[in-house]
């Protein structure tokens, strides 16, 4: 599952080489992060129901469920709808949510930055200015930075001011998994402590909070661990 202000696209690298190695792969784009989505009137409640509607539509089994930065979300959510048909959950640079706590109130500066964002918006909607780039792709040059820049769209502002009204997954009776870039940065809480949410030490690999694309073949070997 992509994170905030991303789209399907981030995860393809890594797509191509399970699919190489014999695995069916699903890359998603959740409502409102789609080119040209409208982003007012959306609800946190849309990206579970969708993750669910996919992987029911398409009667999948023994799924490995990814999710990526505030992606930790719509995957928790959705494992507790679709349990029985999980072989895995897997936190990838991401929020383990806290049960009522929104993804805005996980750090103060964050949130003061953030709830002004949605407030002065037209639509509710947050982006991403290009000064904030670097501490999401630390290992990219400029004009690389500048690709990823204009590849992010708005995220619809509701889906960091809801929380989640569910348990961890830890009750599931799934086998779990939280991988870590040795230089992300950009989360609001350190990994480990995230992490240490649901009893796990972190699975360490190269890169920052975008590895999927920069260190694919290090973070697909992670997923299939």
């Amino acid at each position: 599952m992509p994170g905030a202000w991303q789209a399907g696209w981030v995860w393809q690298p890594v797509a191509r080489r399970l699919r190489a190695a014999g695995h069916e792969a699903v890359t998603l784009t959740l409502p409102g992060l789609a080119d040209g989505d409208r982003r007012d009137g959306r609800h946190l409640s849309e990206t579970v129901d969708h993750v669910v509607a996919e992987i029911e539509r398409r009667d999948l089994h023994d799924v490995v469920l990814v999710g990526h930065s505030w992606g930790g979300y719509p995957i928790t959510g959705a494992a507790h709808r679709v349990a029985h048909r999980l072989a895995r959950i897997v936190y990838y640079n991401a929020f383990v949510p806290a049960r009522g706590v929104p993804f805005v109130d996980e750090n103060a500066e964050y949130a003061a930055i953030m709830r002004a964002a949605i407030d002065a918006s037209p639509d509710g909607s947050v982006e991403v200015a290009f000064e904030q780039v670097p501490v999401l792709v630390p290992e990219l040059p400029e004009a690389a930075r500048r690709i990823f820049h204009e590849l992010l769209g708005p995220q619809p502002g509701a889906y960091f001011l809801e929380p989640l009204d569910v348990p961890d997954v830890t009750g599931l009776g799934k086998p779990l998994s939280y991988v870590l870039g040795a230089d992300d940065h950009a989360l609001a809480r350190p990994g480990d402590e995230l992490a240490a949410r649901i009893g796990l030490t972190p699975t360490m690999v190269p890169g920052g909070h975008q590895g999927m694309l920069t260190y694919p073949d290090e973070v697909t070997r992670a997923l299939l661990a």
